[in-house]
C-alpha cells in the first residue's frame, strides 16, 4: 500500500497514513471546501487497510479546530476503525486536543461514547494554553 501524506495548511489537515507504522495521524484544521473530494482518497485507503491490517493499529486525532462535515467524516473513519476491532483486530484512538479547548474535547469524548474502541484522551498545552481561534475572514476569503 503506498503511503499518504498530506501536511497540513490553512484549513486542510495534515494526514499520514502509512500501514508499515500501524499508526495514522490526522491534524491541523479541517475546513475544506469540499470535504468528499478532500477525503475520499483517505477513505479508499482506509478500505484497502481493511482488507489486510495489522495486527495493532492506532489512529491520532491532533485536530485545532474542525468544522460539522469535517466531524462527519470523522465520524466515518472511526466507524472503519471499529469495523476492524470487531473482526479481532487491536484498535486504539488516540484524541489530542489543546488544553482549555473545551469543543475539542467534547468531540472526543462523544465519539469515545457512541464507539466501542479504546480512546485515549490527550490534553496538549500550548504556548498560551489559549485554544486556537480561527480566522473567520481569512474562512471566509478561502472558500469563496
Amino acid at each position: 500500500m503506498e503511503t499518504i501524506s498530506y501536511k497540513s495548511q490553512k484549513l486542510l489537515p495534515g494526514v499520514i497514513l502509512d500501514k508499515q507504522s500501524g499508526t495514522f495521524q490526522i491534524y491541523g484544521k479541517s475546513c475544506p471546501e469540499n470535504a468528499a473530494e478532500f477525503y475520499k482518497p483517505i477513505f479508499n485507503w482506509f478500505d484497502q487497510y481493511k482488507k489486510n491490517p495489522l495486527g495493532s493499529t492506532t489512529l491520532d486525532f491532533k485536530m485545532t479546530y474542525f468544522n460539522t462535515v469535517s466531524a462527519k467524516v470523522f465520524y466515518m473513519i472511526i466507524a472503519k476503525m471499529e469495523d476492524l476491532s470487531d473482526s479481532g483486530h487491536d484498535v486504539k484512538i488516540r484524541w489530542y486536543y489543546p488544553a482549555g479547548d473545551e469543543d475539542v474535547e467534547e468531540a472526543g469524548e462523544e465519539f469515545d461514547d457512541i464507539f466501542k474502541l479504546e480512546f485515549e484522551h490527550i490534553s496538549v498545552v500550548t504556548e498560551t494554553n489559549e485554544p486556537e481561534e480561527l480566522d473567520m475572514d481569512e474562512y471566509l476569503n478561502d472558500i469563496i
